[in-house]
């Protein structure tokens, strides 16, 4: 593979992201984790959008479609 196709997926590790996702979501450790500071907050306010928003999250991770704060697909395990 080419160095292209790595450059168009986040750096962000996609275990972690659905560990702290899985362990600490309803505080929105996964967004900060991705850079995501503002939902990450509304997360932390709304404890994980009374877990909602946190298990849409976590299928969104599980499944490779979550992305961080740059718009790029967190993917790499």
């Amino acid at each position: 593979m080419t160095d292209e196709v790595y450059s168009n997926e986040s750096p962000k590790s996609r275990l972690i992201t659905l560990l702290l996702c899985f362990m600490f979501g309803w505080m929105g450790a996964h967004r900060f984790y991705c850079n995501k500071m503002g939902t990450g907050v509304a997360m932390l306010v709304t404890m994980g959008g009374v877990g909602i928003w946190m298990f849409i999250d976590l299928v969104m991770i599980s499944l490779g479609s979550f992305r961080d704060k740059d718009n790029l697909p967190v993917t790499k395990w």
